[in-house]
């Protein structure tokens, strides 16, 4: 891998990048048209094919898959049987694909005979996958949040532009109608001057619906590694640590300690709640509020119970967004894990409670919820609703992301809108870190706080040996 950027070159290139995204659209970064395999479908890889994977595997296995990866065997063995079913059902000949359980040792091995790759795997190993495929010429399809930590998000962005590859970050929202509307609608003058944005979910978990552990720390001990599963590929760039199976004391009494899925509430290994939805939820209000960088963010309140290794249980963070293009500066509120805008901001009546998942934005004029849908009937009348102006989807999220490789239109979730919106939900957990009431002062294109600079050692990580990006 001989790509790298040098840090001043690289901090150079920043603000001509940004400046050069339009405020809405997918900027066309050039693509390479890729090779097609015999039968004029993608030659692909697949990096993790359970979980998010295993759809990642229904929505491509029309394509021409010749290799996957996964560190846990029985996800492998699964993924073939559901590759030779759909090719004997659609009388294809294929060869099924080869194997492995190191994604490094797939790209050294086969990564002559595909053209592009999906990663559906555990946050940390995001950027290494993609950085990989990237310098290998290899359009990749990634899942969200695009990477582990905020330099990342801005390196693959950038090294997505110098090889020219097709990208796309598993946004699946981004080929919907609502953010387009949305957008359209504030642009039109719908609430008039947007102030706040309010967005709300019940990840980790709320009390009728427990997602995953948050708040809490690394148990003692350690449970034998299971056969078929490759635990050292699985850490990846992340410290060794011994394998545990589940919790036999605490809170979290017989709940799994690392994988499947759970790994998302350690520092480590994921993102926490802000990294699972909030590329998700914030999609939309990014571009319809044609936000770049914040100039800061706080941590508003949490349940007090954070540690070095993991997040908290919940959370409430705000973002200070400047004045921009015709915009007025903006607060963006994030709720989670049970806790709620105030009741005011979402008008319930006595005994309404706040749905689990839901954005409310609040202009001069009035409020919109994310579907958009106006909150005063009044309004809602008032309002002429523009004709649409943004492109549609003309197909699905996934299948956007193969027209692209094929040289079409770039998709909708591209790094040029998925890194810079990755940076700004990440910076989200540079709040949590700083603790409760201490202001982040953000200078976005340098990517480090001006005021905690004890924090800037969290916007990039310290690999492992071997797992460097």
């Amino acid at each position: 891998m001989s790509l790298r950027f040098d840090r001043r070159h690289f901090l150079s290139k920043t603000a001509a990048v940004a400046a050069s995204t339009a405020a809405w659209q997918c900027v066309p970064a050039p693509t390479v048209l890729a090779a097609a395999s015999p039968d004029s479908k993608l030659n692909l890889a697949g990096i993790g094919v359970s979980g998010r994977g295993g759809a990642h595997v229904d929505a491509f296995v029309g394509e021409n898959i010749v290799a996957v990866c996964d560190v846990n065997q029985g996800a492998v063995k699964s993924c073939l049987r559901k590759i030779e079913k759909y090719n004997q059902e659609h009388n294809l000949k294929r060869p099924l694909p080869k194997t492995f359980s190191d994604y490094r040792q797939m790209f050294d091995k086969m990564h002559r005979q595909f053209d592009a790759v999906f990663v559906a795997v555990p946050d940390n190993h995001h950027a290494t996958a993609t950085m990989r495929a990237i310098e290998l010429g290899k359009h990749v399809y990634c899942e969200k949040p695009l990477t582990h930590n905020i330099d990342e998000a801005r390196q693959l962005r950038l090294a997505a532009r110098q090889h020219k590859v097709a990208t796309q970050m598993g946004n699946q929202g981004r080929a919907d109608e609502s953010w387009r509307k949305l957008c359209e609608w504030i642009w039109a003058g719908a609430i008039g001057a947007v102030r706040e944005a309010h967005i709300w979910t019940d990840r980790p978990g709320i009390p009728k619906r427990f997602w995953w552990p948050q708040g809490g720390s690394r148990p003692a001990g350690a449970d034998p590694v299971p056969p078929g599963l490759n635990w050292d590929a699985w850490l990846g760039p992340a410290p060794l640590r011994p394998y545990l199976h589940k919790y036999q004391a605490g809170k979290f009494k017989g709940k799994e300690v690392y994988q499947p899925f759970v790994w998302r509430g350690w520092w480590d290994f994921g993102t926490g709640a802000l990294g699972d939805i909030g590329c998700h939820a914030m999609s939309g209000l990014f571009t319809a509020l044609k936000i770049t960088f914040a100039e800061s963010v706080e941590l508003v309140k949490d349940t007090g119970d954070a540690t070095h290794e993991m997040y908290p249980t919940a959370s409430i963070i705000r973002w200070d967004i400047p004045a921009r293009a015709d915009m007025q500066p903006c607060k963006i509120f994030w709720y989670d894990g049970g806790y709620y805008p105030p009741r005011e901001i979402g008008e319930l009546a006595a005994g309404q409670e706040f749905p689990d998942n839901g954005a409310i934005f609040v202009g001069d004029k009035g409020k919109l919820t994310g579907e958009p849908r106006f909150m005063s009937p009044k309004r809602a009348k008032e309002f002429k609703i523009p004709p649409p102006s943004i492109p549609r989807c003309a197909s699905n999220h996934f299948a956007e992301w193969v027209t692209a490789c094929q040289g079409g239109r770039p998709a909708f979730s591209n790094f040029d809108h998925a890194g810079p919106l990755t940076e700004m939900v990440l910076l989200g957990n540079l709040a949590i870190r700083a603790g409760v009431g201490r202001k982040v002062q953000w200078d976005g294109p340098k990517m480090q706080s001006t005021n905690l600079p004890e924090l800037n050692q969290f916007v990039r990580r310290e690999y492992r040996q071997g797992w460097n990006l």
